[in-house]
């Protein structure tokens, strides 16, 4: 952690200005843009997630960087990482850990697994049954895991990246409802443009070697006073409402089977502040709810059978939704009466 971040930390405790976190959230950005290129929307959003405390899921074809991209923000955010390559034969023990016995004592004893870390990465995470994926249910919800009726807590902050290949389905198993409400996002990094996908090759021939690194910016103490500062971040009730408006009008919409719940309306409004203080405010407009409304509600809706049969997506669906309801009156500015 550099240490103009670290004095601030030592000279305030854990707090940190919106200023102070926006500067620090444009350093994260720029160190990991000297690795993953041609994804600075997409970085920006899952760094607003983390943020925001909540779990990134990235769905694209292979080949785009998914897995350099969790790997690098976690490099530059200080946090401990572990990746796990999901297969069919994956067991929720493999995730979790699991009790052996250790001849010495005589006793069984708790092994943690990969799942005990600051950032866990998920690949390929429909590869593996959804049994193993509910394992990681309690984990993402709650920050610790139960096994044999033990509970054990998480490392805080504790976040998942996941990774998901949408056209492949042999071998594949769709992500239940239940897991897909757990991911605060999900995004799609997308093919880069031919400039970027040169410069791609470019960093490569000058690396000399295949492994990418990335410096560490912060720390996971900063990170958490970081995540504090969102907090503080006001939202006005009009946008509140409209976070509601948004998430109720997907379970009244004739191409939804079930909408959206509670739970996305309520990652609207959190990813909405950690956007705001990433552009340097300390309150909410409609623009950071619209800019996220389809990351963060598109994966959890399911369409009518005859919505798949006209080719429709939740994105489309979403899209719709927000042209259709109206935003809220206001601009979302903080008034001179509220205090931080």
């Amino acid at each position: 952690m550099p240490d103009d971040a670290s004095s601030l930390l030592d000279s305030r405790g854990a707090e940190l200005t919106v200023e102070e976190i926006a500067r620090l959230a444009s350093d994260i950005l720029d160190r990991v843009a000297t690795v993953v290129v041609g994804m600075r929307d997409a970085i920006e959003l899952g760094l607003a997630t983390i943020l925001a405390g909540g779990h990134v899921l990235f769905e694209d074809v292979p080949g785009l960087g998914k897995t350099l991209a969790a790997r690098s923000l976690a490099s530059a955010l200080g946090l401990d990482f572990r990746r796990l390559q999901c297969t069919p034969d994956l067991l929720p023990a493999d995730i979790t850990g699991s009790f052996v016995y250790a001849p010495a004592t005589s006793e069984f004893v708790f092994r943690p697994g990969p799942i005990f870390t600051g950032l866990f990465l998920a690949d390929e995470i429909n590869r593996t049954s959804p049994k193993t994926q509910s394992a990681l249910l309690e984990a993402m919800a709650e920050g610790q895991v139960t096994v044999e009726g033990q509970s054990f807590g998480l490392p805080s902050p504790f976040h998942v990246v996941a990774t998901s290949n949408p056209i492949e389905y042999e071998g594949t198993y769709a992500l239940p409802e239940a897991q897909l409400d757990r991911f605060m996002v999900r995004l799609s990094v997308g093919y880069p443009q031919r400039a970027g996908e040169a410069q791609i090759l470019f960093n490569r021939v000058e690396r000399r070697h295949e492994v990418a690194s990335v410096e560490r910016v912060i720390d996971a103490t900063t990170l958490a006073a970081m995540q504090a500062g969102i907090e503080r971040v006001y939202v006005e009730p009009d946008i509140v409402n409209y976070c509601v408006d948004l998430a109720t009008a997907t379970r009244d919409h004739q191409s939804v089977e079930v909408g959206a719940s509670p739970r996305g309306s309520q990652g609207l409004m959190l990813l909405a502040r950690a956007c705001a203080v990433i552009d340097g405010r300390d309150f909410v407009v409609p623009e950071d709810v619209k800019r996220v409304v389809v990351p963060v509600l598109a994966h959890r809706l399911s369409l009518t059978t005859q919505a798949w049969a006209d080719g429709t997506s939740g994105a489309d669906v979403v899209t719709s939704i927000v042209a259709a309801v109206p935003g809220p009156p206001t601009v979302g500015q903080r008034p001179s009466t509220v205090r931080p």
